[in-house]
């Protein structure tokens, strides 16, 4: 999710173990938490390789196995130094959940998160919220402005933390059981409209739970469309693009590998000329509704070509 998103995690998970012994200290260091794995960006500033820097993003510093690991040098850290009376396993505890709460938010987004690192690469993606949600972050953020006037051992203050995480999870709940109409919704229509399909996957549209895109495909043609639950009765649309695989082993390399691993299936080529080829990852929906036209409709491409024998990209 975004960072806004990540540090209100944080911090509701901070003020739940330990706002009653460090009052809005907890928030705060709940909210550094809660950035923490995301600080893998700045690798970004150390490769400027794109296909390298999908590999790292959401990798091992999203890893379930790193955040168990790494609970334990951080909760005896904050031991060690605290002057509050804290257990060493509330510690563990605050560190742990700071940590695997940011990561199983970011799985219920599409971008992937590899969650089983280092038994394997597999990328967890629930599909069911958008990156960027309003309707769950501004409940979020304004329970947690409210609690943080009220004084730590206060009940209003307690209620009003139960309340983000009550109003933050039956949005969630919501936002699968929307997936899960839609998602029929989708099947049903390819079914109708004679469409075969090996593959079909359905993502809420950024900023928004409403419009929802899904994405089918077979050996030879990805379809896309979108629904929305303001125009229930509006036939879906599916948009074919040719997937023209058979262009992969011109360009095969570890760059290209790395993009059809990100991509997960949802990715289509088309010819650029002779001896070049536009890559283009379509999981994320279409950015552009009203075009069907591969580079404004679709955010996630890259150019590889053979220059001097060698496979490059960009």
């Amino acid at each position: 999710m975004d960072s806004l998103t990540q540090i209100l995690l944080g911090a509701a998970v901070g003020e739940m173990l330990l706002g009653r012994y460090m009052g809005n200290k907890a928030m705060l260091l709940g909210a550094i938490g809660g950035t923490m794995p995301d600080l893998d960006v700045i690798y970004n500033f150390i490769d400027s390789d794109p296909a390298r820097q999908l590999e790292v993003h959401r990798a091992y510093s999203h890893s379930m196995f790193t955040h168990f690991l790494a609970a334990f040098p951080l909760a005896w850290i904050s031991n060690h130094f605290s002057n509050h009376s804290i257990s060493s396993k509330r510690w563990y505890a605050f560190w742990f959940l700071v940590l695997i709460t940011h990561t199983l938010l970011d799985c219920c987004t599409t971008y992937g998160t590899q969650l089983f690192l280092p038994f394997t690469n597999y990328q967890v993606a629930f599909n069911n919220i958008s990156v960027i949600d309003p309707i769950f972050t501004l409940p979020f953020l304004f329970l947690l402005l409210v609690a943080m006037f009220f004084k730590r051992d206060s009940t209003t203050r307690r209620k009003l933390t139960y309340s983000v995480i009550t109003v933050s999870s039956v949005y969630m709940l919501l936002t699968f059981a929307g997936k899960w109409v839609v998602h029929d919704k989708f099947e049903r229509s390819l079914a109708e409209n004679k469409i075969t399909y090996t593959e079909m996957s359905s993502t809420p549209t950024i900023l928004n739970s409403i419009l929802w895109s899904s994405i089918a495909y077979n050996q030879d043609t990805l379809y896309v469309a979108e629904y929305s639950f303001l125009k229930p009765q509006e036939p879906i649309q599916w948009i074919p693009f040719a997937r023209n695989l058979h262009l992969e082993n011109k360009y095969d390399s570890k760059a290209l590998n790395t993009v059809k691993w990100f991509s997960d299936g949802n990715y289509f080529l088309e010819p650029v000329g002779r001896d070049s080829v536009i890559f283009y990852t379509v999981k994320f929906g279409r950015i552009r509704f009203d075009s069907d036209t591969p580079r404004e409709a679709f955010f996630f491409h890259w150019m590889f070509y053979v220059d001097d024998h060698e496979v490059r990209y960009e």
